[in-house]
């Protein structure tokens, strides 16, 4: 913890002190991304990089979870069109079919839905006839 800068001393001249002692110290030898340039120089400036950074970092979303549901729903449909089995097939949309209708029972915030569950059956049909034709 710094101590409070003491009276009389300029807040730069205090704080330089403080940084000279830490690197003294050997504070700063061991800081991730040491020797490396700074992400995200060459991007234009954007005042909120730091939200989206950490949403980023944290798997978060801006979009509200009407929104987030219709993504998942269509990357769902995208990887059971690509399954390499039809275990895999029923087992991705099974898992998504069980979040729509959640969402059905309970409406989540944001936009009307505007999701049913997936025919499974007719999605493994396709799915069947893709391999095959």
């Amino acid at each position: 913890m710094t101590e409070r800068k003491p009276p009389g001393i300029s807040f730069e001249t205090w704080a330089d002190r403080q940084i000279r002692e830490a690197e003294a110290r050997g504070d700063f030898d061991d800081l991730p991304g040491r020797g490396k340039p700074l992400a995200g120089l060459d991007k234009p400036y954007d005042a909120m990089w730091w939200v989206k950074d950490k949403m980023a970092r944290e798997g978060l979303s801006f979009l509200p979870p009407a929104l987030v549901l219709r993504k998942e729903a269509e990357e769902a449909l995208a990887a059971a069109r690509g399954a390499g089995s039809e275990a895999e097939v029923r087992r991705t949309l099974s898992d998504i079919n069980d979040k729509i209708r959640e969402a059905l029972r309970r409406p989540p915030a944001g936009p009307p839905l505007n999701l049913v569950p997936f025919d499974v059956d007719g999605v493994v049909r396709e799915w069947r006839e893709s391999r095959t034709g």
